[in-house]
């Protein structure tokens, strides 16, 4: 049980800007513990909810969705939308592997993440000021179960490129964490949402396996860049899907 507590204070200094601390036994605890992301999704998500249920009360949709998404990047942290933002350079860089890979370990921010950092933001207020009011805090709550979900379902899939955080996520999710993880996730998405939570959770882990497949096609594998940029795109496709059949599936179970 102590250990279970030290990966669920570890998941929140991996996971978000909240300064608990985090060191390499942390780590190691929270991998070997991996099932707990969607837990540590459901605690910021219900942050994130209660933030977002009283700005989309007292401001107009528009400066509520901006409020929301600094709020988002101010506990999660940046280091999944950096993530992004490297994935993107290495899809837009020409030639084979090698060279997308190059692209991606680059420091410097290249074009292709300027505009995936671009198109993501966009899409994040766009969905945001959208939504119903009333279902605002319930899409944020299950939208970020859905990414942290989507980082394992990426990590349990995937075959790691090079050394690093990556590597070790990917090594340590095997198909029974995986398996745990997403009956948790699937659990904490319908007590939430009900039927569309569900059916948005399935729509980002169906976007994180397609990723996969993308990461495998350009670079020949995966990287913990990937695996931040997976959080964000499921994130997104979590949040689109509320928009989009909120109206048609039911968001209750009662």
């Amino acid at each position: 049980m102590s250990e279970l507590l030290f990966a669920i204070k570890s998941g929140f200094g991996w996971l978000s800007a909240i300064p608990v601390g985090i060191s390499m036994e942390g780590i190691d605890a929270l991998m070997n513990h991996v099932y707990v992301f969607p837990f540590i999704g459901l605690v910021l998500g219900v942050l994130l909810g209660l933030l977002s249920g009283l700005v989309s009360q007292l401001l107009p949709e528009e400066l509520a969705a901006m409020t929301i998404i600094i709020a988002i990047y101010k506990l999660c942290g940046i280091n999944h939308i950096d993530g992004l933002a490297d994935f993107g350079d290495g899809i837009m860089a020409h030639g084979p592997a090698e060279n997308k890979v190059k692209a991606m370990k680059d420091l410097n921010l290249g074009t292709g993440g300027v505009i995936f950092l671009t198109i993501l933001v966009i899409s994040y207020f766009a969905i945001i000021s959208n939504l119903p009011v009333y279902l605002v805090p319930a899409a944020i709550i299950a939208s970020e179960v859905s990414a942290k979900q989507s980082m394992v379902t990426f990590s349990a899939f995937s075959v790691s490129l090079q050394k690093g955080f990556g590597q070790i996520m990917i090594e340590k999710t095997d198909k029974h964490k995986f398996l745990i993880s997403l009956i948790l996730a699937a659990i904490f998405c319908a007590a939430i949402l009900g039927p569309l939570g569900l059916v948005a959770l399935t729509a980002s882990q169906v976007i994180a396996v397609y990723l996969i497949y993308v990461a495998k096609r350009n670079f020949g594998g995966s990287t913990g860049d990937i695996i931040g940029a997976t959080n964000e795109i499921g994130r997104g496709m979590a949040l689109a899907t509320c928009l989009t059949l909120g109206g048609v599936i039911p968001w209750t179970l009662w």
